[in-house]
Protein backbone atom coordinates (compact mmCIF):
# COMPACT_ATOMS: atom_id res chain seq x y z
CA UNK A 1 0.00 0.00 0.00
CA UNK A 2 1.70 3.73 -1.04
CA UNK A 3 3.06 5.71 1.83
CA UNK A 4 1.99 8.48 -0.22
CA UNK A 5 -2.19 7.65 -0.63
CA UNK A 6 -3.99 10.59 0.61
CA UNK A 7 -7.12 9.02 0.73
CA UNK A 8 -8.33 7.72 3.90
CA UNK A 9 -7.51 3.79 4.52
CA UNK A 10 -9.32 1.62 6.49
CA UNK A 11 -7.37 -1.51 7.11
CA UNK A 12 -9.85 -4.43 9.65
CA UNK A 13 -9.10 -7.31 10.97
CA UNK A 14 -10.93 -10.09 13.27
CA UNK A 15 -8.05 -11.44 15.40
CA UNK A 16 -8.50 -14.71 16.76
CA UNK A 17 -6.84 -15.37 20.50
CA UNK A 18 -6.69 -18.46 21.49
CA UNK A 19 -6.85 -19.01 25.45
CA UNK A 20 -4.54 -21.91 26.71
CA UNK A 21 -5.69 -21.40 30.07
CA UNK A 22 -6.06 -24.92 32.50
CA UNK A 23 -5.60 -26.88 29.20
CA UNK A 24 -8.47 -25.59 27.44
CA UNK A 25 -8.49 -23.83 23.89
CA UNK A 26 -11.28 -21.14 24.21
CA UNK A 27 -11.08 -18.74 21.00
CA UNK A 28 -12.20 -15.45 22.02
CA UNK A 29 -12.37 -13.17 19.26
CA UNK A 30 -10.42 -9.81 19.50
CA UNK A 31 -11.08 -6.99 16.27
CA UNK A 32 -9.73 -3.88 15.83
CA UNK A 33 -10.13 -1.46 12.34
CA UNK A 34 -6.76 0.84 11.87
CA UNK A 35 -7.84 4.04 10.03
CA UNK A 36 -5.37 6.12 8.46
CA UNK A 37 -5.92 9.70 9.25
CA UNK A 38 -4.59 12.75 8.21
CA UNK A 39 -0.80 13.54 9.59
CA UNK A 40 -0.70 16.82 11.43
CA UNK A 41 3.08 16.60 10.22
CA UNK A 42 4.42 18.35 6.80
CA UNK A 43 6.68 17.84 4.57
CA UNK A 44 10.55 16.95 5.46
CA UNK A 45 9.35 15.40 8.93
CA UNK A 46 10.63 12.71 10.96
CA UNK A 47 11.31 11.03 14.26
CA UNK A 48 7.91 10.74 15.59
CA UNK A 49 7.74 10.35 19.42
CA UNK A 50 4.38 10.10 21.42
CA UNK A 51 3.84 10.58 25.29
CA UNK A 52 0.49 10.45 26.91
CA UNK A 53 -0.60 13.30 29.84
CA UNK A 54 -4.82 13.56 30.89
CA UNK A 55 -4.99 16.03 28.43
CA UNK A 56 -4.50 13.34 25.68
CA UNK A 57 -1.86 12.11 23.69
CA UNK A 58 0.84 14.68 22.84
CA UNK A 59 2.67 13.69 19.39
CA UNK A 60 5.84 15.56 18.88
CA UNK A 61 8.30 15.21 15.96
CA UNK A 62 11.55 16.88 14.38
CA UNK A 63 11.17 19.31 11.19
CA UNK A 64 13.98 20.11 8.79
CA UNK A 65 14.20 23.17 6.97
CA UNK A 66 17.43 24.18 5.54
CA UNK A 67 20.18 23.82 7.96
CA UNK A 68 17.09 24.92 10.74
CA UNK A 69 16.07 21.64 12.87
CA UNK A 70 12.70 22.09 14.72
CA UNK A 71 10.91 20.00 17.56
CA UNK A 72 7.19 20.47 16.70
CA UNK A 73 4.36 18.83 18.48
CA UNK A 74 0.86 18.58 18.97
CA UNK A 75 -2.01 17.24 21.10
CA UNK A 76 -4.95 14.79 20.42
CA UNK A 77 -8.55 15.67 20.80
CA UNK A 78 -11.97 14.57 20.20
CA UNK A 79 -11.65 16.72 17.00
CA UNK A 80 -8.54 15.68 15.73
CA UNK A 81 -4.87 16.86 16.14
CA UNK A 82 -4.24 20.66 17.70
CA UNK A 83 -2.31 23.22 15.38
CA UNK A 84 1.53 21.98 15.63
CA UNK A 85 3.84 24.12 17.63
CA UNK A 86 7.13 24.63 17.59
CA UNK A 87 8.60 24.03 21.14
CA UNK A 88 12.33 25.07 20.01
CA UNK A 89 14.40 25.34 16.82
CA UNK A 90 18.18 25.30 16.06
CA UNK A 91 21.07 25.00 13.68
CA UNK A 92 23.46 22.86 15.82
CA UNK A 93 21.36 19.81 16.96
CA UNK A 94 22.55 16.49 16.99
CA UNK A 95 20.17 14.45 14.83
CA UNK A 96 19.60 10.59 14.35
CA UNK A 97 16.82 8.19 13.17
CA UNK A 98 16.70 6.35 17.08
CA UNK A 99 17.67 9.20 19.02
CA UNK A 100 14.49 11.03 19.23
CA UNK A 101 14.25 14.20 20.45
CA UNK A 102 10.76 14.87 22.15
CA UNK A 103 7.50 16.85 24.44
CA UNK A 104 6.06 15.65 27.41
CA UNK A 105 3.18 17.53 29.13
CA UNK A 106 3.18 16.64 32.92
CA UNK A 107 0.10 16.51 35.21
CA UNK A 108 0.15 20.59 35.94
CA UNK A 109 0.28 21.19 32.32
CA UNK A 110 3.83 22.52 31.94
CA UNK A 111 5.57 21.18 28.71
CA UNK A 112 9.03 19.46 28.75
CA UNK A 113 11.33 19.34 25.24
CA UNK A 114 14.26 17.07 25.29
CA UNK A 115 16.74 17.31 22.66
CA UNK A 116 20.51 16.81 21.41
CA UNK A 117 23.39 19.81 20.99
CA UNK A 118 26.29 19.09 19.38
CA UNK A 119 29.53 19.82 21.26
CA UNK A 120 31.94 18.03 19.00
CA UNK A 121 31.23 17.24 15.49
CA UNK A 122 34.26 15.48 14.89
CA UNK A 123 33.82 13.08 17.77
CA UNK A 124 29.86 13.18 17.49
CA UNK A 125 30.14 14.67 21.28
CA UNK A 126 26.77 16.19 21.90
CA UNK A 127 25.00 17.53 24.87
CA UNK A 128 20.77 16.16 26.80
CA UNK A 129 19.45 19.59 26.82
CA UNK A 130 16.16 20.14 28.52
CA UNK A 131 13.64 23.70 28.61
CA UNK A 132 10.05 24.27 29.83
CA UNK A 133 6.93 26.14 29.30
CA UNK A 134 4.67 27.17 31.75
CA UNK A 135 2.01 28.48 28.75
CA UNK A 136 1.45 26.21 26.54
CA UNK A 137 4.26 26.54 24.40
CA UNK A 138 4.36 29.87 24.02
CA UNK A 139 7.34 31.10 25.60
CA UNK A 140 10.36 28.50 27.08
CA UNK A 141 12.38 28.77 30.11
CA UNK A 142 16.31 29.09 28.69
CA UNK A 143 17.58 25.26 28.08
CA UNK A 144 19.89 23.07 30.72
CA UNK A 145 21.68 19.90 31.04
CA UNK A 146 20.65 16.98 33.65
CA UNK A 147 24.68 16.17 33.32
CA UNK A 148 27.15 17.92 34.68
CA UNK A 149 30.69 15.92 33.92
CA UNK A 150 31.77 18.76 31.75
CA UNK A 151 33.05 15.97 29.08
CA UNK A 152 32.54 16.27 25.27
CA UNK A 153 30.92 12.91 24.88
CA UNK A 154 28.02 11.81 23.84
CA UNK A 155 24.94 12.03 26.32
CA UNK A 156 21.21 11.21 24.76
CA UNK A 157 18.80 8.60 24.22
CA UNK A 158 16.68 10.54 26.82
CA UNK A 159 13.25 8.92 28.43
CA UNK A 160 11.11 11.49 30.17
CA UNK A 161 8.88 10.25 33.00
CA UNK A 162 6.86 12.35 35.51
CA UNK A 163 7.22 11.12 38.87
CA UNK A 164 5.66 11.63 42.40
CA UNK A 165 4.87 15.41 43.72
CA UNK A 166 5.44 16.57 40.30
CA UNK A 167 9.18 15.62 39.83
CA UNK A 168 10.34 15.00 36.57
CA UNK A 169 12.74 12.11 36.27
CA UNK A 170 15.29 11.83 33.10
CA UNK A 171 17.36 8.52 32.20
CA UNK A 172 19.66 8.51 29.80
CA UNK A 173 23.18 7.09 28.00
CA UNK A 174 25.87 9.04 29.58
CA UNK A 175 29.29 8.75 27.63
CA UNK A 176 31.60 10.44 30.22
CA UNK A 177 33.52 7.25 30.32
CA UNK A 178 33.85 6.18 26.92
CA UNK A 179 37.65 7.25 26.31
CA UNK A 180 39.79 3.94 26.72
CA UNK A 181 42.35 4.53 29.41
CA UNK A 182 44.51 1.89 29.55
CA UNK A 183 44.71 2.15 32.69
CA UNK A 184 41.41 2.42 34.01
CA UNK A 185 39.24 -0.84 33.73
CA UNK A 186 35.61 1.33 34.03
CA UNK A 187 36.73 3.45 30.74
CA UNK A 188 35.76 2.88 27.16
CA UNK A 189 31.90 2.29 28.43
CA UNK A 190 28.94 3.72 27.96
CA UNK A 191 26.69 4.38 31.48
CA UNK A 192 23.10 4.63 32.56
CA UNK A 193 22.23 7.65 34.38
CA UNK A 194 19.50 9.47 36.38
CA UNK A 195 18.47 12.89 37.18
CA UNK A 196 15.34 14.67 39.13
CA UNK A 197 13.83 18.10 39.08
CA UNK A 198 11.36 19.18 41.59
CA UNK A 199 7.89 20.84 40.73
CA UNK A 200 10.71 24.57 41.05
CA UNK A 201 12.99 22.69 38.56
CA UNK A 202 15.60 22.40 41.24
CA UNK A 203 17.95 19.71 40.45
CA UNK A 204 17.79 16.86 43.41
CA UNK A 205 19.08 14.19 41.93
CA UNK A 206 22.19 12.90 39.44
CA UNK A 207 23.29 9.14 39.76
CA UNK A 208 24.54 6.67 38.06
CA UNK A 209 21.79 3.27 37.60
CA UNK A 210 24.24 1.32 35.12
CA UNK A 211 28.04 1.42 34.76
CA UNK A 212 28.39 -0.28 31.71
CA UNK A 213 25.12 -0.37 28.99
CA UNK A 214 24.82 -0.70 25.15
CA UNK A 215 26.35 2.22 23.11
CA UNK A 216 23.47 3.42 21.86
CA UNK A 217 20.02 1.75 21.81
CA UNK A 218 17.22 3.72 23.35
CA UNK A 219 15.85 3.87 26.96
CA UNK A 220 12.49 3.32 28.30
CA UNK A 221 11.21 4.71 31.93
CA UNK A 222 7.57 4.12 33.55
CA UNK A 223 6.38 5.27 36.96
CA UNK A 224 5.29 1.58 38.52
CA UNK A 225 3.48 1.73 41.95
CA UNK A 226 6.98 0.34 43.45
CA UNK A 227 8.93 3.11 41.82
CA UNK A 228 10.25 4.11 38.47
CA UNK A 229 11.47 1.44 36.43
CA UNK A 230 14.29 2.00 33.55
CA UNK A 231 14.65 -0.72 30.93
CA UNK A 232 17.22 -0.30 28.51
CA UNK A 233 20.03 -2.83 26.73
CA UNK A 234 22.33 -4.19 29.41
CA UNK A 235 26.03 -4.94 28.19
CA UNK A 236 28.63 -7.54 30.55
CA UNK A 237 32.12 -7.83 29.92
CA UNK A 238 31.81 -10.63 27.08
CA UNK A 239 29.67 -8.50 24.42
CA UNK A 240 26.34 -10.09 26.07
CA UNK A 241 24.03 -7.22 25.16
CA UNK A 242 20.70 -8.44 26.71
CA UNK A 243 17.30 -6.27 27.74
CA UNK A 244 17.87 -5.16 31.11
CA UNK A 245 15.81 -2.88 33.73
CA UNK A 246 16.19 -1.51 37.10
CA UNK A 247 14.22 0.39 39.96
CA UNK A 248 14.76 3.45 41.91
CA UNK A 249 13.99 2.08 45.27
CA UNK A 250 14.30 4.68 48.39
CA UNK A 251 16.40 6.93 46.24
CA UNK A 252 18.75 4.08 44.72
CA UNK A 253 18.57 2.24 41.90
CA UNK A 254 18.63 -2.02 42.23
CA UNK A 255 21.11 -3.96 40.54
CA UNK A 256 20.62 -4.93 37.06
CA UNK A 257 17.93 -7.66 36.21
CA UNK A 258 17.41 -9.46 33.38
CA UNK A 259 13.97 -9.75 31.57
CA UNK A 260 15.15 -12.60 29.39
CA UNK A 261 18.45 -14.22 29.59
CA UNK A 262 18.37 -14.63 25.68
CA UNK A 263 22.57 -14.40 26.01
CA UNK A 264 22.99 -12.28 22.60
CA UNK A 265 26.38 -11.51 22.09
CA UNK A 266 27.36 -9.21 19.55
CA UNK A 267 30.52 -7.30 18.90
CA UNK A 268 28.58 -4.08 18.01
CA UNK A 269 25.41 -1.86 19.28
CA UNK A 270 22.16 -3.09 16.93
CA UNK A 271 20.46 0.37 17.75
CA UNK A 272 17.37 -1.15 19.18
CA UNK A 273 16.22 -0.83 22.62
CA UNK A 274 13.64 -1.70 24.80
CA UNK A 275 9.84 -0.37 25.80
CA UNK A 276 7.68 -0.39 28.79
CA UNK A 277 4.48 -0.38 29.86
CA UNK A 278 3.43 -0.12 33.25
CA UNK A 279 -0.31 0.45 35.13
CA UNK A 280 0.44 -0.37 39.39
CA UNK A 281 2.31 -3.29 39.78
CA UNK A 282 1.80 -4.48 36.32
CA UNK A 283 4.27 -3.93 33.52
CA UNK A 284 4.60 -5.53 29.68
CA UNK A 285 8.06 -5.11 28.10
CA UNK A 286 8.86 -5.48 24.08
CA UNK A 287 12.36 -5.71 23.09
CA UNK A 288 14.45 -6.80 20.29
CA UNK A 289 17.02 -9.81 19.69
CA UNK A 290 18.63 -12.25 17.64
CA UNK A 291 18.55 -15.79 17.86
CA UNK A 292 20.06 -18.68 15.15
CA UNK A 293 20.69 -15.64 12.91
CA UNK A 294 17.60 -14.15 12.92
CA UNK A 295 16.18 -10.88 14.49
CA UNK A 296 13.32 -11.46 16.25
CA UNK A 297 10.55 -9.38 18.39
CA UNK A 298 9.80 -10.64 21.87
CA UNK A 299 7.06 -9.21 24.69
CA UNK A 300 6.74 -10.34 28.59
CA UNK A 301 4.95 -9.94 31.30
CA UNK A 302 5.60 -8.89 35.07
CA UNK A 303 3.08 -8.30 37.76
CA UNK A 304 5.52 -7.37 40.56
CA UNK A 305 7.08 -3.96 39.40
CA UNK A 306 9.32 -5.66 36.91
CA UNK A 307 11.00 -8.24 39.66
CA UNK A 308 10.06 -11.36 37.43
CA UNK A 309 8.77 -12.14 34.08
CA UNK A 310 6.89 -14.34 31.89
CA UNK A 311 8.46 -16.22 29.86
CA UNK A 312 9.02 -14.20 26.79
CA UNK A 313 6.09 -14.31 23.79
CA UNK A 314 7.81 -14.40 20.20
CA UNK A 315 6.06 -11.32 18.06
CA UNK A 316 6.60 -11.83 15.06
CA UNK A 317 5.93 -14.13 12.48
CA UNK A 318 9.24 -14.79 10.22
CA UNK A 319 11.76 -12.53 11.15
CA UNK A 320 11.99 -8.70 12.27
CA UNK A 321 13.98 -5.81 12.53
CA UNK A 322 12.25 -4.75 16.11
CA UNK A 323 11.97 -1.21 16.54
CA UNK A 324 9.40 -2.21 19.40
CA UNK A 325 6.63 -0.47 21.47
CA UNK A 326 4.22 -2.00 23.57
CA UNK A 327 0.91 -0.52 25.51
CA UNK A 328 -1.40 -2.59 28.42
CA UNK A 329 -4.93 -2.86 27.88
CA UNK A 330 -7.30 -2.96 30.73
CA UNK A 331 -7.54 -6.66 30.96
CA UNK A 332 -3.68 -6.75 31.78
CA UNK A 333 -3.02 -8.26 28.09
CA UNK A 334 -1.13 -5.79 25.97
CA UNK A 335 -0.99 -4.24 22.11
CA UNK A 336 2.21 -4.53 20.76
CA UNK A 337 4.48 -3.28 17.49
CA UNK A 338 7.16 -4.15 15.58
CA UNK A 339 8.63 -4.14 12.03
CA UNK A 340 8.45 -7.37 10.45
CA UNK A 341 11.12 -7.99 7.75
CA UNK A 342 10.20 -11.33 5.89
CA UNK A 343 10.41 -11.81 1.99
CA UNK A 344 11.98 -8.41 1.19
CA UNK A 345 9.41 -6.36 2.65
CA UNK A 346 9.26 -4.35 6.33
CA UNK A 347 6.30 -4.07 7.57
CA UNK A 348 5.39 -2.12 11.10
CA UNK A 349 2.73 -4.49 12.67
CA UNK A 350 0.34 -5.13 15.48
CA UNK A 351 -1.19 -7.49 17.35
CA UNK A 352 -2.18 -8.36 20.96
CA UNK A 353 -1.19 -10.81 23.54
CA UNK A 354 -1.21 -11.48 26.93
CA UNK A 355 0.97 -13.35 29.88
CA UNK A 356 -0.34 -16.65 29.06
CA UNK A 357 1.33 -17.08 25.94
CA UNK A 358 -1.79 -16.00 23.64
CA UNK A 359 -1.18 -13.89 20.57
CA UNK A 360 -3.93 -12.52 17.79
CA UNK A 361 -2.94 -12.98 14.12
CA UNK A 362 -0.47 -9.66 13.74
CA UNK A 363 -2.06 -6.75 11.50
CA UNK A 364 0.11 -4.57 9.13
CA UNK A 365 -0.53 -0.80 10.17
CA UNK A 366 1.71 0.02 6.65
CA UNK A 367 4.41 -1.06 4.79
CA UNK A 368 7.67 0.58 5.95
CA UNK A 369 11.28 0.96 4.83
CA UNK A 370 13.83 -1.75 5.86
CA UNK A 371 16.34 0.97 6.12
CA UNK A 372 16.73 3.93 8.41
CA UNK A 373 14.02 6.20 6.81
CA UNK A 374 10.78 4.50 8.92
CA UNK A 375 13.05 5.43 11.97
CA UNK A 376 10.64 3.86 15.24
CA UNK A 377 7.09 3.39 14.86
CA UNK A 378 5.23 4.67 17.98
CA UNK A 379 1.97 3.69 19.28
CA UNK A 380 0.36 4.95 22.26
CA UNK A 381 -2.98 4.69 23.90
CA UNK A 382 -5.36 6.97 25.93
CA UNK A 383 -8.76 5.48 26.68
CA UNK A 384 -10.47 3.01 24.22
CA UNK A 385 -8.02 4.38 21.40
CA UNK A 386 -4.89 4.01 19.86
CA UNK A 387 -2.61 6.07 18.07
CA UNK A 388 0.20 4.92 15.55
CA UNK A 389 2.82 7.19 14.01
CA UNK A 390 5.62 6.70 11.55
CA UNK A 391 7.70 8.49 9.29
CA UNK A 392 7.93 7.39 5.30
CA UNK A 393 9.63 8.69 2.25
CA UNK A 394 7.25 10.23 -0.34
CA UNK A 395 8.75 7.99 -2.80
CA UNK A 396 7.26 4.79 -3.96
CA UNK A 397 6.94 1.87 -0.66
CA UNK A 398 10.29 0.48 0.33
CA UNK A 399 12.39 3.58 -1.44
CA UNK A 400 14.59 5.85 0.66
CA UNK A 401 14.52 8.54 -1.44
CA UNK A 402 12.38 11.50 -1.14
CA UNK A 403 11.31 13.79 1.44
CA UNK A 404 10.34 12.00 4.86
CA UNK A 405 6.91 12.64 6.49
CA UNK A 406 5.19 11.49 9.51
CA UNK A 407 2.31 9.67 8.71
CA UNK A 408 -0.44 8.39 11.78
CA UNK A 409 -2.76 6.26 11.91
CA UNK A 410 -5.90 5.47 14.84
CA UNK A 411 -7.93 2.25 16.23
CA UNK A 412 -10.82 2.14 18.17
CA UNK A 413 -10.69 -1.04 21.05
CA UNK A 414 -12.94 -3.26 21.14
Amino acid sequence: MPIGRLLLTLLTAALAVTSLSCGRREPAEWTVTVQRVASPAGANTSEPQMSVSERGILLSWIERLATTTSLKFTERTASGWTAPITAVSGVDWFLSYADVPSVQRLADGTLVAQWLQTTDPVIEAYDLRLAYSKDNGKAWAPSFVPHHDGTRSQHGFASLVEMAGGQLGIVWLDGRNSTFDPDDPESGTMMLRFAAFDANWKQTADIEIDHRVCECCSTTAVVTSDGVLAGFRDRDDQEVRDMGVSRLEGGRWTPTTLVSQDNWRIDFCPVNGPMLSARGREVAAAWFTVRNDLGQAYAAFSNDAGRSWSAPIRLDEAGSLGRVDIELLDDGSAVATWVEYAEGRSEFRLRRVDRSGARSAPLTVAGVSAGRASGFPRVARQGDELVFAWSASAAPEGSEDGALQVYTAVASLP
